[in-house]
């Protein structure tokens, strides 16, 4: 075996083939880093003249002038495979040693046990807590925070039809998809120009559940590096009033004929009366589009969505919703849209990414789960950030700096 740096040829290459790929540990997310000021190094290991393990890193000067390391997702290796493992971090703790590091922190797409749509460990399951061992005994300490907040997600696996994806939703989930189908909201892809748009709709989510998203510069830059390579969608959703009138002024006008009809055939007054209240609630629908028509146009903007494309998976990356127009079925058409996106471009799980993995009905969060456990699905819990000390003179100050912090 080889230690040696990667192009980024090589590199991309690794991860397009590698099975525990994923769109962080990337060319594509490396350059957006190099954009943000990060130095940017391709490493990996040879062996018969084929590379078996890679990651990308990248490094920032910190406190006095000492080096912080970063594999974001990273280290892409087989973490049960000891003997490449510790070839691989031996040869790396050398690597970024000679470019006076003094520490490598790394957040592997790795679970570490299997669980259930409620979090509950899956008897006789995947189990990578030796992968965990392996880390601990080459001097990997576990950290209490992460740069990567994400440590827990939902999944969708993709092997059902729409219609049996469908049955298998939570009854409250299939009425909201149905509503956003009948209210004919339009799903569409968000120009460059528009990600200010998508920035406002983020925001709206953000200052209601009281988080902040990430800079409208750093979307841009995250477009720059993924819409190239048709890797990132940023979505809108609207409301189309004009259409929903006609919509319902047809319907009103069916139903005014109805009822006519049952009058002249005198059915009986309680069938009758059923089509007059929902005349009555066809109006107080029109006069409510009438005026949301009246003082905000023809087409509304309501929710949005940012996702990934790489690999087996479609991943729900960040998500953002007026809240008065929520009754309109659109955060729930968004995701059955790209849903539907996603199975028909062929990928293998719908990744609905961020929980807090608390399964506490009264936790803060619980909300986000909940949404998104209504599409069924499985848990997974990642392994978490992991730090290797480099220079331990320095990365025992720093922790101590940080406890003093807290």
């Amino acid at each position: 075996m080889v230690f040696r740096e990667l192009t980024e040829e090589e590199f991309s290459k690794f991860t397009q083939e590698y099975e525990l790929k994923n769109f962080i540990q990337t060319t594509n997310m490396a350059n957006l880093r190099k954009n943000l000021g990060w130095n940017i190094y391709y490493v990996g290991i040879e062996e018969d003249k084929k590379i078996i393990a890679a990651s990308f890193i990248s490094s920032r000067k910190t406190h006095f002038g000492q080096i912080d390391f970063y594999a974001p997702r990273g280290l892409l290796v087989d973490y049960k495979n000891k003997k490449l493992l510790t070839f691989f971090v031996e040869n790396l703790k050398e690597y970024i040693k000679d470019k006076k590091g003094y520490n490598l922190r790394i957040d592997p797409y790795y679970i570490t046990k299997q669980r259930d749509i409620n979090g509950d460990i899956v008897e006789n399951g995947i189990d990578n807590t030796d992968a965990i061992e392996n880390l601990l005994s080459l001097g990997f300490e576990k950290s209490d925070t992460a740069e990567q907040v994400v440590t827990w997600t939902f999944v969708l696996d993709l092997d059902k039809t729409e219609e049996e994806l469908l049955k298998s939703m939570r009854s409250f989930t299939r009425r909201n998809i149905q509503k956003g189908i009948k209210n004919k909201i339009v799903i569409r892809d968000a120009s460059y120009e528009e990600l200010p748009l998508v920035k406002e709709l983020l925001d709206a989510t953000g200052d209601r559940k009281n988080f902040h998203n990430r800079s409208l510069d750093y979307f841009q830059k995250m477009y720059d590096a993924y819409h190239k390579d048709n890797l990132v969608k940023f979505i809108i959703a609207e409301i189309h009033t004009k259409t929903i009138l006609e919509d319902l002024n047809k319907e009103k006008e069916e139903t005014k004929v109805t009822i006519k009809r049952m009058e002249e055939q005198k059915s009986k007054e309680e069938k009758i009366k059923r089509h007059r209240d929902n005349l009555e609630k066809i109006e107080k629908q029109i006069e409510e589009i009438t005026k949301l028509q009246e003082e905000k146009g023809d087409i509304i903007p309501a929710s949005t969505g940012v996702f990934m494309l790489f690999g087996d998976d479609l991943v729900y990356l960040f998500g953002g919703n007026k809240k008065e127009y929520m009754h309109f079925g659109t955060p729930y058409i968004v995701q059955w849209e790209m849903i539907k996106y996603a199975m028909k471009h062929n990928f293998k799980r719908y990744n609905f990414y961020g929980i807090s993995g608390n399964f506490d009905k009264n936790d803060s969060e619980y909300g986000v789960y909940d949404f998104k456990k209504g599409f069924t699905g499985y848990t997974e819990e990642l392994i978490g950030e992991y730090h290797l000390p480099i220079n331990k003179f320095y990365y025992n100050l720093f922790k101590l700096i940080h406890k003093i912090r807290k």
